[in-house]
């Protein structure tokens, strides 16, 4: 099969398309023909070595999402048939014609999405889900604060907050802000021109936001405790402004905020094939009824992967940049 493959580390030039040898699926995995896959900021970080091959003993293939065909079953196998359409997360390795996945880890593709673009929902929709909703607790009426709203995760988290009657106000640069007002965001944020705090703070008469979803880090930390509601939840998700910085200990302690950082890439097996089956059955709904769908900003051939890590790279996208790995 073909794939992208990583034998050095550094710009977009080191991501090279060769020959490897098909993944054998195990008894409870499913073989997927991978029609799409999507750009995620990890795949950038492991691009420059900044974020380890999760499978050292194999080819060093990028990918964290898909969506394709079942096209092999293992012998364990009772919940997909050949042919089926799936869609979901994996460690790594979606950047290829093929995959192998355990059975439960794969979602069935909404028929009011279609398979050409269900690669846009696995990634960012998992994370905003998990991180405003099951570790954040948020709920109807509540406030969200979404940082980088305009991204994959953060149209997801617009949306999300919407469905279950949350309100939510984002950040953004000025030229993202009408896609994010577009979307139903109460509250867009452009960061260039206005403080994120003063801007919750008055938006919420003070209250601050309930949860907020941070893929920033940096010096957003202790601006998130000042825009954070007593007793709110900060869900780290991200380090894009880097990892160290002097915490508000004081802050954090006087408003008893909880700070939780998550990742899902890292986490094992258990959980991941726990949250997907939980979303598969509480949100992937949501999608045949219109109420959640895609934002796709641009898709590339796999054989352009290098410019659309370039089109990443640059902060240009609004939503999610698709590959299209088999022909459409």
């Amino acid at each position: 099969m073909r794939a992208v493959v990583l034998h050095d580390h550094g710009g977009p030039d080191v991501l090279t398309i060769e020959e490897v040898p098909d993944p054998t699926p195990g008894p409870e995995e499913i073989l997927v023909d991978i029609r799409a896959t999507a750009l995620n900021r990890a795949d950038l970080l492991q691009r420059m070595g900044l974020y380890a091959n999760p499978y050292p003993e194999q080819h060093e293939i990028p990918g964290l999402e898909y969506a394709g065909t079942v096209a092999a079953i293992g012998e364990r196998v009772r919940e997909w048939s050949l042919g089926d359409q799936v869609m979901g997360i994996t460690g790594g390795g979606a950047y290829a014609e093929r995959i192998a996945v355990h059975e439960r880890q794969a979602i069935r593709v909404p028929s009011a999405v279609g398979l050409d673009d269900a690669a846009a929902i696995p990634e960012v929709f998992l994370t905003a889900w998990d991180a405003l909703v099951l570790q954040g607790g948020l709920t109807s009426g509540r406030w969200a604060l979404v940082h980088a709203g305009a991204s994959g995760v953060g149209t997801a988290a617009i949306q999300i907050a919407k469905a279950i009657g949350a309100r939510i106000a984002v950040t953004c640069s000025s030229g993202k802000v009408e896609a994010c007002r577009s979307l139903g965001a109460d509250e867009v944020i452009d960061y260039g021109s206005r403080d994120f705090v003063d801007a919750v703070l008055g938006v919420t008469d003070g209250h601050g936001a309930d949860v907020i979803l941070d893929v920033i880090g940096g010096d957003y930390t202790n601006r998130n405790l000042r825009a954070a509601a007593a007793k709110g939840r900060v869900i780290q998700v991200g380090l894009m402004g880097g990892g160290k910085t002097p915490v508000d200990l004081g802050l954090l302690l006087s408003k008893r905020i909880q700070l939780i950082g998550t990742v899902l890439r890292a986490r094992p097996i258990e959980e991941k094939l726990a949250v997907t089956q939980r979303f598969a059955a509480e949100v992937a709904p949501l999608f045949e009824r219109g109420a959640l769908r895609p934002i796709i900003d641009s898709r590339y051939p796999l054989e352009r992967i290098a410019d659309a890590h370039a089109h990443m790279g640059a902060n240009a996208n609004v939503g999610k940049v698709l590959i299209d790995v088999a022909g459409r």
